[in-house]
């Protein structure tokens, strides 16, 4: 199982190597293997919303091993846990490249509200009519197709709103330590991919393992025992 692009990793925290031990046990415990399922974020970042267990999938419109991730995906977003925020973030390595014309377009889509309407459509049109859709003007036609207005599309387009986001973009995978998609953050603590567990069957039971542990429903009984 492959994925789309590579970059290289940053430096590793030190501070953070002493933790090992300690986060060592759990995930032992949890069946899963280091370097084979997942990988350790270092340093972990923050999520939004330390109440929940956040999952932040790294895509890109163009990349195929992203796109035939999709049924299994939307499979297991019906039924994740409630206590999941679930993220879909374009990756952006290169400001001028395919990459970041396809995010803007999924930001754009984000500020219309109309994210859920065309996601699936705009995979179609990448991965199976083979539209190029990089350029405002196909953008606008793409759309255009879908209901909006092009005085519309370009005033989101242009939008701050949208500006922001791909600005953020920028530095957002490389923190993680995204080299190519799809990949998946669990709970910024934790990263996996299709390349790593071979098959996205066994992806979906990376990230169930990985929410579980995050959970504290494997620790809980056995902590419980004395």
């Amino acid at each position: 199982m492959k994925t789309c692009l590579l970059k290289p990793l940053g430096n590793l925290v030190i501070a953070l190597l002493l933790m090992m031990p300690v986060i060592a046990q759990p995930l032992a415990d949890s069946g899963l293997q280091e370097g084979k399922d997942y990988e350790m974020v270092r340093p972990p970042q923050p999520t939004a919303d330390p109440s929940k267990i956040e999952v932040i999938a790294f895509f890109w419109y163009g990349c195929p091993h992203c796109y035939h991730l999709e049924p299994d995906l939307n499979a297991w977003l019906k039924k994740k846990p409630a206590n999941v925020e679930f993220i879909r973030e374009p990756a952006v390595f290169d400001p001028q490249s395919p990459w970041a014309a396809h995010a803007k377009a999924f930001y754009t889509a984000q500020v219309l509200g109309i994210i859920d309407k065309v996601h699936t459509d705009f995979y179609e049109a990448i991965q199976n009519q083979k539209r190029k859709l990089q350029s405002e003007e196909d953008l606008a036609e793409f759309f255009k197709e879908h209901g909006v207005s092009e005085d519309e599309f370009r005033k989101a387009y242009k939008s701050f709103a949208v500006d922001t986001k791909m600005r953020q973009a920028a530095v957002l995978a490389p923190r993680y330590g995204i080299k190519g998609t799809p990949a998946l953050v669990i709970n910024g603590k934790y990263r996996t991919s299709a390349s790593m567990t071979k098959s996205f069957p066994r992806l979906i039971e990376v990230i169930n393992a990985l929410v579980e542990l995050e959970s504290g429903s494997q620790a809980t009984p056995k902590a419980q025992k004395k």
